[in-house]
């Protein structure tokens, strides 16, 4: 079949338009757009300005104690190809949770200005398609769902096939249709009618799955812990909460060289000596602390005594070794060079120097006002015994994990994550067990034309014959190896699967080969040694004719002539 590429790429000569943008990794953007015919250019300004207002306000309301990863949500006054509009780019990092935080700020802004019409991508696209995956029609796939996702008055909604606007004397066709949209199609759509536009509940309820208990859910993100740090650390810390971000992350992606300055002989090389220590509360992202609790850190030299004098304390140790971990963070933060232009240790250093000159820090009465909160790290602990229970379909105390009853306090500690990992898990596990369940996964053979490269186009069509020839004795192995790992009654189910797929390997043999005979050979040999391990666990009762006709190569003609040659 001839796959023609469908990426509308133009070369030199042919109304080259720039190579395709593409979004640097872990970073979310987002696009809102005033599509009204009745406004006109400075009214379309006036009410971005008033969506940037609002945004800023709802960060205010939701977000005032947020920590983000690394990029806050942000939104920029832009105009681009004669048109006004707001876009803003978010470097998420490890932490997914701050994607969908702006997903949901996106969401409420749509909903407050009919008007706007917002885009949101990653680097995968637009992702909102991939968390609704099992409810999208066939013909939405990431080839061409450029562009045809929008939020609107708080509903996500979709572009289809044969609702681009048809160009003058031109005919239009589905065919045509099937491919992505440019952002000027994409609009001109919207302008022209957007009740062309397709609003599907299912999609919509997938898509939002994550977000569906914020602005509550939101402060699930964070944890709170008691750490014992330098005051200067503290002071800085409580003026601003959001610069642990920073810490956290230089700490994290530390290198030999951005260690150096941790080595010095004397406390005056550290600008965070380990001295006047206090034990406070940190606000951090999960994910931060989980990157700070994970690591193994051999302690600089200046502070090896003082954690030394707490090992008797677990609980003291505990406390020092993440505000240690803190500490140096900050430390090689300001001593990197490459950091000097940098938002936050501008700001930090000057708070420093005010420090320095003026010794304005906070006293032990004023910080015994501040707040104490520390919250329970048993989410860190996984129990992979639930876990495996959770993969498999079955929350703990045999509660079925689509049974949306399972997230209630009784079950909020199943042993292993937060609440929210688990919600998430159980409903990968569901997505996936609808999928094996659903038509798709029966017709999976029958694959989309688009979702093949032709860029190997009759190219070795000799070796992958040869390839189909060959025995997958690992593949075969696992085979046996997983359905050795099922109880007893679906052992007994999948054992006469297992030994026709060795038969079916054996039948695609050529018999004349004489290498090929030996391996059928070998092959064989491997079934009857798992017929007997299986006939001493009882997993053949039910089966046992069966089986031995299969192994003694008795019934089927051709089966029979393979195994006995």
């Amino acid at each position: 079949m001839d796959f023609t590429p469908q990426d509308d790429f133009k070369w030199f000569g042919e109304g080259f338009e720039g190579f395709p943008k593409r979004l640097p990794d872990d970073t979310v953007e987002y696009i809102i757009y005033v599509i009204d015919s009745k406004l006109n250019d400075a009214q379309v300004r006036s009410q971005l300005l008033s969506i940037q207002k609002t945004a800023s306000d709802l960060v205010k309301q939701h977000l005032r104690d947020y920590i983000w990863q690394r990029d806050s949500f942000n939104l920029e006054l832009l105009r681009e190809n004669n048109k006004w509009l707001l876009r803003g780019t978010t470097n998420y990092g490890d932490s997914v949770a701050d994607e969908w935080v702006i997903v949901y700020m996106l969401r409420g802004l749509s909903r407050t200005f009919n008007n706007a019409w917002i885009r949101v991508f990653d680097t995968d696209g637009e992702f909102l398609l991939g968390e609704a995956a099992n409810a999208l029609p066939k013909w939405l796939n990431p080839e061409i769902a450029d562009n045809r996702v929008w939020l609107n008055s708080g509903r996500l909604l979709i572009i289809p096939p044969g609702a681009s606007v048809a160009k003058p004397g031109s005919v239009g066709s589905l065919k045509s249709d099937m491919k992505s949209l440019k952002i000027e199609e994409a609009i001109s759509i919207i302008s022209k009618d957007s009740n062309q536009l397709t609003h599907t509940p299912e999609i919509e309820d997938e898509a939002f799955y994550r977000i569906r208990s914020y602005p509550a859910g939101i402060s699930e993100n964070l944890h709170h812990a008691l750490v014992t740090i330098p005051r200067s650390t503290a002071s800085i810390l409580h003026r601003s909460p959001s610069y642990i971000s920073a810490a956290v992350e230089a700490f994290y992606l530390r290198d030999p060289i951005s260690l150096r300055p941790l080595k010095a002989a004397n406390k005056d090389g550290l600008k965070f000596p380990p001295d006047d220590l206090v034990t406070v509360s940190i606000r951090f992202s999960k994910v931060q602390y989980a990157q700070l609790r994970g690591q193994e850190f051999d302690p600089p030299p200046m502070w090896k005594s003082t954690l030394a004098d707490s090992r008797l304390e677990e609980k003291r140790f505990m406390a020092l070794d993440i505000g240690m971990k803190i500490t140096c963070g900050f430390e090689m933060l300001l001593s990197d060079p490459a950091n000097r232009d940098k938002k936050a240790v501008r700001e930090i250093n000057v708070l420093l120097e005010d420090i320095a000159s003026e010794g304005d820090l906070p006293t032990d009465e004023e910080m015994a006002k501040w707040d104490r909160k520390e919250d329970d790290d048993k989410w860190l602990d996984i129990n992979f015994e639930d876990f495996e229970q959770e993969l498999s379909g079955h929350a703990r105390n045999g509660q079925d994990s689509k049974d949306p009853s399972i997230n209630t306090d009784s079950n909020a500690n199943t042993g292993f994550g937060d609440k929210s990992a688990q919600e998430n898990l159980r409903k990968m596990v569901s997505r996936f067990e609808a999928f094996l369940n659903s038509e798709d996964a029966e017709n999976a053979e029958h694959i989309d034309d688009m979702d093949f490269d032709d860029d190997d186009e009759g190219s070795d069509d000799d070796s992958d014959n040869d390839e189909a020839d060959d025995i997958d004795e690992e593949e075969f192995d696992r085979a046996m190896r997983e359905m050795m790992k099922l109880p007893p009654e679906q052992r007994a189910d999948a054992a006469p699967d297992v030994l026709r797929r060795a038969v079916r390997e054996i039948e695609e043999y050529n018999e004349s080969d004489d290498e090929a005979a030996e391996d059928a050979e070998e092959i064989k040999k491997m079934a009857e040694a798992m017929e007997r391990e299986l006939r001493g666990l009882g997993a053949l009762d039910i089966h046992g004719d069966e089986m031995a006709d299969l192994i003694g190569g008795k019934g089927k003609g051709k089966e029979k002539q393979v195994l006995e040659k």
